[in-house]
């Protein structure tokens, strides 16, 4: 629930007017700026990105004569018949994209029809890619940020000292460098073991996730710390006085104060983490500002390209802060 304003009315609408008119003022001198340089905005080739048309072939399996074509409204029916045996194959194409006449000779892979489909472009299958990556790179760092937290924090000089060397490990190199490392070091090595098993390789999509799971684990293990060491430690005693162990009383009393707290920052978290996943590109892996090179390349737009790249990201990110705000308001309810 917000809290009533200290200001006066006065006040707040000043710097809201002033606020609004600074946005207007950047807007306007980015417009001014694009309007001075020799460059030709073309916005309207852009969809071309976001929703694709595909042509797909329809071709036949056999060498041989069209026998016969049944037209059936939209469909037709083409019947191939094999020169040499009495083999004949029948292919439902449409109509509208019909190669062949009866009579004609065809061979294998001739194409017999070609059917237009609407398909999702380039633009939003990297974005969805995106997405896909960031959602399970935040479960797993969350599920190995929590056990590490925990074990951080562990009397078992094991799990601490293990923590306190992943945590360090991580923590102290660049993203970049540990990707390079997942993908050609470890991946390298990982799939040349499999390969001798005779187990199929990993995609290098998975070494990417791995990767930053990982990193956003090491990071996820130190904001669960904070979060619990911040709960007061008379709240362990007192349960521990109504007579719950130390797993009941983390479970029931510490954790449960714990996540509020930690809720703002691990958004913060996997905020950076989605943003962190435009460095994937770097291992051929098609997310969002690897495709949007791409599309530069091809398109020579660099300028609408990238605005709307950044639009995405922004989307993601500002539903994924949505999100929490949401998660953030239930659990202050409950």
């Amino acid at each position: 629930m917000s809290q009533p304003s200290r200001h006066s009315r006065a006040y707040l609408v000043f710097w809201k007017t002033a606020f609004v008119v600074s946005l207007l003022l950047v807007c306007g001198a980015l417009y001014y700026s694009t309007q001075k340089i020799d460059y030709v905005w073309r916005w309207y080739r852009l969809p071309q990105y976001f929703i694709a048309h595909q042509d797909i072939d329809v071709k036949t399996d056999i060498q041989g004569e069209v026998a016969s074509i049944i037209s059936e409204g939209a469909k037709s029916v083409v019947v191939v018949k094999s020169d040499s045996s009495n083999e004949q194959e029948k292919y439902t194409v449409p109509t509208k994209g019909l190669r062949v006449s009866k009579g004609d000779v065809v061979f294998v892979g001739d194409v017999l029809s070609r059917v237009q489909k609407t398909v999702p472009g380039i633009m939003i299958m990297a974005t969805w890619m995106t997405l896909y990556i960031s959602a399970i790179s935040i479960v797993i760092g969350i599920l190995l940020g929590m056990f590490t937290g925990l074990a951080r924090l562990s009397e078992n000089p094991f799990l601490r000292w293990w923590s306190i060397t992943y945590i360090e490990l991580i923590r102290g190199s660049p993203l970049l460098v540990q990707i390079y490392i997942w993908y050609f070091v470890l991946g390298t090595l990982i799939n040349n073991l499999l390969g001798k098993a005779g187990i199929p390789e990993i995609p290098t999509l998975w070494f990417g996730i791995a990767s930053m799971a990982v990193f956003s684990g090491a990071y996820v293990a130190e904001i669960v710390r904070a979060g619990i060491q911040s709960i007061h430690r008379g709240q362990r005693e007192a349960a521990r006085s109504l007579g719950m162990n130390s797993y009941q009383a983390m479970r029931h009393i510490i954790l449960p104060q714990a996540f509020r707290r930690i809720l703002p920052p691990l958004a913060g978290q996997f905020i950076s983490l989605v943003k962190d996943s435009s460095l994937l590109g770097i291992i051929s892996i098609r997310e969002l500002t690897k495709a949007s090179r791409e599309v530069v390349t091809v398109s020579l737009q660099p300028f609408e390209i990238f605005f709307v790249c950044a639009l995405l990201y922004l989307m993601l990110t500002f539903g994924l802060s949505l999100a929490t705000n949401y998660l953030e308001r239930k659990f202050i309810q409950a």
